[in-house]
């Protein structure tokens, strides 16, 4: 939301549609949801993960608290507070070992650190594991600590190749693997009895222990489960992000700069401002005019009234407020 000055604003207004619900409480409160939610939900998940995949951004915490729902049954994939950005499309791609992903939802190379190096494939497996439990209603990977959830994953999943073993960079998880008792998989029809065949033969993709076996999120929009709903040359991509984005942290910034960045990132919600601004012609008080202070009495009418709600007087917009990419995240 524009402010109301350039120079000397202090408060920043962000407004986003409203989300009623997240997908831990859609599966917490509904038992009526039917195959054709299912579907919808994993297309939704997978779409927008395919989105923010092409722009070379990891989320790295899936999980059904951070997925915003509607009435519509529309979802939003939210909270990127520990996403990365990958300037490589490489599968090294190396990142800091910090805390990464919620256990329940973490993909196997994840856990005691498995890889320093790690793709895309750790988001496909949350997902996963997230579909898992909208299928039954319960998280499929409950995981007490790291060796309790690896011995979950390999209950359902079997103990992984030798192969697969070997090139896990953690010591003592090397050697946990290696030592497990032979475990065989179990079949996802006896641990989802009532699921679409389909959507199972998909779940076993995404759910594949080594990360090199789990599908893109635009190759698991290809997949026949989709057939009829998703149509992989129209699910929208985003332009990669470049260091340039972050070229501002190589600089030491003055508060000053550092409003200035803000301001010009505002801007990119408001196209026709944005060109003023870069042509130079931009005037001393805005042609289009602030929401910051409507909202302000709003909520000063609110504190003085005691909650009370006074007339809405909408606000007389003469363009319309679009992001520099349009963030499809459903």
């Amino acid at each position: 939301m524009l402010p109301p000055s350039r120079k000397d604003f202090k408060d920043i207004y962000v407004v986003f549609e409203l989300m009623e619900s997240d997908l831990h409480q859609v599966i917490k409160a509904n038992d009526d949801l039917t195959r054709e939610h299912y579907q919808f939900f994993l297309y939704q998940l997978l779409r927008a993960l395919k989105y923010i995949h092409t722009a070379n951004v990891y989320h790295r915490d899936l999980k059904p608290k951070n997925i915003l729902a509607n009435a519509n049954c529309k979802l939003k994939i939210c909270d990127f507070g520990l996403a990365r950005v990958a300037f490589s499309d490489t599968p090294t791609t190396i990142f800091w070992t910090d805390y990464v992903a919620t256990r329940w939802y973490r993909a196997p190379e994840l856990c005691g650190s498995f890889f320093s190096k790690y793709t895309t494939a750790i988001d496909i497996w949350s997902i996963g594991c997230i579909f898992a439990e909208v299928l039954t209603g319960k998280p499929l990977f409950p995981g007490k600590n790291v060796v309790h959830q690896l011995d979950l994953m390999t209950d359902l999943l079997g103990t992984p190749s030798l192969d697969t073993v070997s090139r896990v960079r953690n010591e003592k998880a090397r050697k946990y693997l290696s030592n497990m008792r032979k475990k065989l998989s179990v079949p996802f029809s006896q641990k989802f009895p009532n699921a679409d065949p389909l959507a199972l033969k998909l779940l076993e993709r995404l759910l594949a222990f080594d990360p090199k076996d789990r599908p893109t999120a635009e190759e698991a929009l290809s997949d026949p489960y989709f057939k009829g709903l998703a149509k992989v040359e129209r699910e929208p991509s985003c332009q990669p992000i470049t260091k340039m984005e972050f070229e501002f942290e190589r600089r030491r910034l003055t508060k000053e700069d550092i409003r200035e960045l803000i301001f010009r990132e505002i801007l990119e919600y408001h196209p026709q401002l944005l060109k003023d601004y870069m042509n130079g012609t931009q005037r001393a008080n805005f042609l289009y005019p602030s929401a910051v202070d409507q909202f302000r009495k709003q909520f000063a009418y609110l504190e003085e009234n005691g909650g009370k709600s006074g007339p809405v007087i909408p606000l007389d917009r003469k363009h319309v407020s679009l992001p520099r990419y349009f963030f499809m995240a459903v």
